[in-house]
């Protein structure tokens, strides 16, 4: 029997402005990921987005980030271990008091954007990461096969591998991140992620067939037409196995 979980990157709208429709995503996924403020969100969304999550029983991770909320947290930056892990920190702390405040308690940690690209590459960034990570005991989300594995399996701490349904992946297996998400056809991404956790195999942009693990699969919010593929992907995954979580 194959098991699955769908998460999503939440809570990034910013004040007066909005992004994604967290609303129309929720029912869909298993485990949140919510904006910590340093690329997006805010006291406000995050405390409306950890109530919507609690309200569909859905689990909820910090979604952390480099401080650039400007560029969305796209943006490579240098930093020290330790300075960064501070920043990692400081941005799960301020999480955990709405979690704290709803009975409810941390999941997980995603690093966004850079950070988890960086993370996958450089091994201080990746252990910066860890250094969070041990000190809530939580899992991290990452990427098969990169430091995001190595790194957090050698500390112990438990790895969480992740399949991206609305984004493509080079020939190296790398993840292609834009700044900006195109509508995806939510077919072709339920497709994706049947055949990354069932037969634990992608299709690159090159054609090349590669191995990945896929524990959870990634819809993220800023897509276009995000609930739909949302939906199409947990409709794919529940025909093939038992879905873990009894939601609408």
């Amino acid at each position: 029997m194959m098991f699955a979980d769908i998460n999503c990157d939440m809570g990034e709208s910013f004040g007066l402005y909005t992004l994604g429709n967290d609303a129309a995503i929720m029912p869909f996924i298993s485990q949140a990921n919510i904006a910590c403020g340093f690329h997006g969100s805010d006291p406000n969304h995050m405390a409306a987005t950890v109530a919507l999550a609690n309200e569909y029983g859905v689990s909820v991770g910090a979604h952390v980030s480099f401080p650039d909320l400007v560029g969305f947290g796209r943006r490579e930056m240098k930093m020290e271990r330790d300075e960064l892990r501070n920043i990692i920190l400081y941005q799960i702390g301020a999480l955990t008091g709405f979690l704290k405040e709803s009975g409810s308690e941390l999941s997980h940690i995603k690093p966004h954007g850079a950070l988890y690209g960086m993370a996958a590459r450089h091994e201080h960034i990746a252990e910066a990461v860890a250094d969070a990570a041990a000190i809530y005991g939580v899992p991290v989300m990452g990427l098969s096969g990169t430091l995001h594995e190595t790194v957090y399996r050698a500390r112990g701490i438990e790895f969480l591998a992740e399949f991206f349904a609305d984004l493509e992946y080079g020939d190296d297996g790398s993840l292609i991140i834009t700044r900006d998400h195109g509508t995806v056809d939510p077919a072709l991404a339920a497709r994706r992620s049947l055949q990354a956790v069932v037969e634990g195999t992608l299709v690159t942009v090159g054609g090349c067939l590669l191995p990945v693990t896929a524990g959870t699969v990634c819809v993220h919010s800023d897509t276009p037409n995000a609930a739909e593929v949302a939906s199409a992907v947990r409709r794919a995954l529940s025909s093939d196995g038992e879905w873990m979580h009894d939601q609408p």
